[in-house]
């Protein structure tokens, strides 16, 4: 197990999100939350980098205690969140974006990311406000891959991008799974969560109130229905 969380509460002032999250994450595992809008998702993925620090519980990290550390701390230790709005540097050049990410010790370089999102190398000197939503969002994860994550959380990665982007990213999740990283995936679109995940948690309410594999998931409807409202045949 590579990270642990255990009974999470989390707030925003007096509002009281996370009410007993846990959860774990296996090493080279992809886990998604699912849940509908308001849930307590990113809150989550949150409350794991230290942006909302847990008032009560803990995040165990390799066996270690983070909770509780500055966010840089968390990050420094291989834990990465790509946000849902990317917070790429649209001023700077696609490779400028990347080579300021890049630590010494990891192993994804300017060649290992390029080899995945060879988009980027074609549009490595254009700015980041000049490139397409969905490369924008394939400049986030592959940004993020050079700081050298051990776990890689991912904040709705492909909402309102073209099927055929989704379709893209979807393979460059898949080929950075088969390195033997870990991730931790928020996301609306269920077809996408269902290609890529090996488990679901769903949260309602700032709770989990469902886990299981993802062929459990797939043969389960009455979950689907009753938790996301919908149903993934259809």
């Amino acid at each position: 197990m590579i990270l642990q969380v255990e009974d999470v509460h989390g707030y925003y002032g007096k509002s009281h999100i996370l009410q007993g999250v846990s959860l774990q994450v296996d090493a080279g595992e992809v886990v998604t939350l699912l849940g509908r809008n308001g849930a307590g998702k990113t809150t989550t993925l949150k409350s794991i980098v230290g942006v909302v620090p847990p008032a009560q519980g803990r995040v165990i990290f390799e066996g270690q205690v983070v909770s509780g550390l500055p966010s840089y701390k968390i990050a420094a230790r291989g834990v990465c969140l790509v946000p849902e709005h990317r917070g790429i540097f649209k001023l700077l050049t696609v490779e400028e974006n990347l080579t300021m990410a890049a630590r010494k010790e990891s192993a994804w370089g300017l060649d290992e990311v390029y080899t995945i999102f060879p988009r980027l190398k074609e549009r490595r000197r254009n700015g980041g406000g000049q490139l397409s939503g969905g490369e924008q969002q394939m400049l986030a994860i592959a940004r993020a891959l050079m700081t050298h994550p051990r776990v890689l959380m991912l904040d709705e990665p492909v909402e309102g991008l073209a099927p055929v982007i989704v379709d893209e990213i979807v393979a460059q999740i898949r080929q950075i799974k088969a390195t033997g990283m870990s991730i931790i995936l928020v996301e609306q679109n269920l077809e996408v969560c269902t290609q890529l995940a090996d488990r679901h948690y769903i949260v309602e309410q700032g709770r989990i109130v469902y886990s299981g594999s993802n062929a459990a998931f797939l043969a389960d409807e009455g979950v689907k229905d009753r938790y996301l409202g919908v149903n993934l045949a259809a």
